[in-house]
């Protein structure tokens, strides 16, 4: 048999070998984002279990320890934090979506109600920074290296 011969038998078997192997990078090993969750993952069925009455000791059980707490007056508030984020393969993350459980309680620790709060329900403001103007002139790290001289 000729080298040729030989050749034209195996293209056939390292195209499939080539198609199979192409075939399973498209698959999700390979995915360019990745999609996890951060801090808590709220349940419907912790959520259901949670009712007006319950301790703040019980919530705990159900729920775990809240990320943040907030005290005002006699009342308290638990708040659990879900974040859902997609990672690039470049190590960008990017959040999808959020949403925050909050507990209240009453002076005497029992639960006064709770609410699932989104995106849809905040507000976006505008941070404003105040700076407070320095005597003399502003200048750059590299301009008070030159003014040196």
């Amino acid at each position: 048999m000729s080298l040729s011969a030989v050749s034209r038998r195996l293209f056939p078997l390292s195209a499939v070998a080539v198609a199979v192997a192409l075939s399973a990078c498209s698959g999700s090993g390979l995915a360019l984002t990745t999609q996890r969750t951060q801090g808590y993952s709220i349940s419907e069925d912790a959520l259901a279990q949670i009712r007006p009455g319950q301790s703040q000791e019980l919530v705990t059980m159900v729920l775990g320890s809240p990320q943040t707490t907030n005290s005002f007056a006699n009342e308290t508030a638990y708040y659990y934090v879900q974040t859902k984020v997609e990672q690039t393969a470049f190590g960008l993350d990017m959040v999808k979506d959020r949403t925050v459980l909050a507990v209240y309680f009453d002076k005497n620790k029992k639960v006064v109600d709770k609410a699932v709060y989104g995106a849809k329900d905040g507000k976006v403001f505008q941070i404003e920074s105040r700076r407070t103007p320095s005597f003399g002139e502003d200048r750059t790290f590299i301009e008070s290296i030159l003014a040196s001289f």
